[in-house]
């Protein structure tokens, strides 16, 4: 019985970290191409990346930390921002259509259109 029990609870534990963390291979072909379209990046750490002109297109950055990222001029279209912190990010002239930024972190950030919006701080 205890057994079962240690099976089920480190199943258990491995289904809810990989439910919860980023895909590193997302993660190294994003810094190494500049283009992770459909990217799973929920939760990873991208705080002060320069992300200019990257294409993350419907990519999942939920929960990311994009603190004071630049992410002037990246292709955002249908990402899922929610969440994510974007504290003093730079989103000037990207492209955000469709994105969802449901709880998304916006204290001191560019806005695509030059704007500096501070809810969330």
């Amino acid at each position: 019985m205890k057994l079962i029990l240690k099976a089920l609870t480190l199943t258990a534990t491995m289904f809810a970290n990989s439910a919860s963390a980023y895909d590193p291979d997302d993660l190294q072909k994003l810094k190494d191409t500049g283009s992770c379209v459909a990217c799973f990046l929920q939760n990873a750490n991208l705080m002060d990346a320069n992300l200019s002109y990257f294409n993350l297109e419907i990519a999942d950055l939920s929960g990311a930390n994009l603190e004071e990222a630049n992410l002037k001029g990246a292709n955002l279209k249908g990402a899922n921002l929610a969440g994510a912190n974007l504290d003093g990010a730079n989103l000037n002239e990207a492209r955000l259509s469709y994105a969802y930024m449901k709880g998304a972190i916006l204290c001191n950030t560019t806005m695509p259109d030059g704007s500096v919006i501070y809810s969330g701080c």
